[in-house]
């Protein structure tokens, strides 16, 4: 395993930001900790990060404990930040050098892996360029080169599509996808974007400082039967026992709107409508998705 993580803990005075987080993490698979803001994803990346140490419980990334050992921690990882770290008046080539020669590396053997990284992400065309030329999305890619430089067997990434149009957004998952399968790097990464999660090998799924689920994509969404309908009422404290008495569902409560979990979903629609004339605004009906999941876990909403 690239990171095994057991029993982790951390406090903020007296906010509990991770409660016994215990998870593990395979070689060259892609795994996403998804969650709302708040939940914990940040406080765990920094302790990865070496950051900052754990309150309690063990963190180990690449045989070394992150805690009693830093340092070989960090000669193994890249770190893609949430907020940007470049130069933004130097060139992309000049922020390159200068992250290479903080890991050791000069001469020739700078010169070429600075070719290797950039030719890999599509960016050697852009190397003479001012980085506050490049988009977002370029810019990203450079955040990118700069964390495997010195050749990490683990990749760190924050939010690393914060700001990103959709576009850039897919363009970035596609070049980690074959970061994983190219390179072979192994890549951790936080999101609360669906599209994102959605790519992931396997999820694990923070709520106040605690895990929820774990899984892949798929076999979270497993966990809900059927289809989920959404219903809009101006009184859902009040419909909500109704239905429930009268269909035997649970609905849940999130920002105003009704869901209920249920099969033949199309069916019941019509059933919950002619029952309750005049109390529903609006319907919707879809398949499970990894929101879904985590409302059906947490009573919560991811945003």
């Amino acid at each position: 395993m690239i990171v095994t993580v057991d029993n982790l803990s951390h406090r903020y005075g007296e906010r509990v930001a991770l409660a016994g987080v215990t998870f593990q993490v395979r070689e060259g698979e892609i795994f996403g900790l998804l969650g709302p803001n708040g939940g914990g994803k940040s406080t765990l990346f920094r302790i990865l990060s070496t950051l900052m140490a754990p309150s309690g419980g063990r963190a180990v990334v690449a045989g070394h404990d992150v805690d009693r050992s830093p340092e070989n921690v960090r000669r193994r990882i890249g770190v893609v930040f949430q907020s940007q770290s470049l130069d933004k008046k130097m060139t992309v080539a000049e922020n390159l050098r200068a992250q290479g020669h903080l890991h050791g590396l000069s001469g020739s053997a700078l010169r070429q892996r600075i070719g290797e990284v950039t030719g890999r992400l599509g960016i050697a065309s852009r190397a003479g360029d001012l980085v506050e030329t490049l988009s977002g999305g370029l810019k990203r890619r450079v955040e990118i080169a700069k964390g495997l430089l010195h050749r990490p067997v683990l990749l760190l990434m924050d939010e690393a599509s914060t700001g990103l149009d959709p576009g850039a957004r897919r363009e970035l998952s596609q070049y980690v996808s074959e970061l994983r399968d190219r390179e072979g790097v192994t890549i951790l990464l936080t999101s609360h974007i669906l599209d994102e999660a959605e790519r992931c090998d396997r999820l694990l799924l923070l709520h106040a400082g605690r895990v929820v689920a774990e899984g892949t994509p798929a076999q979270l969404k497993a966990r809900i039967g059927g289809d989920v309908v959404v219903l809009e009422t101006a009184q859902p404290a009040t419909l909500g026992p109704q239905i429930a008495a009268r269909f035997h569902v649970q609905p849940s409560t999130v920002d105003a709107t009704l869901r209920i979990e249920i099969a033949n979903g199309h069916r019941f629609i019509t059933e919950v409508v002619e029952a309750f004339p005049g109390l529903i605004e609006s319907v919707a009906l879809h398949k499970p998705t990894l929101e879904d999941v985590f409302v059906h876990e947490t009573g919560a909403s991811l945003w």
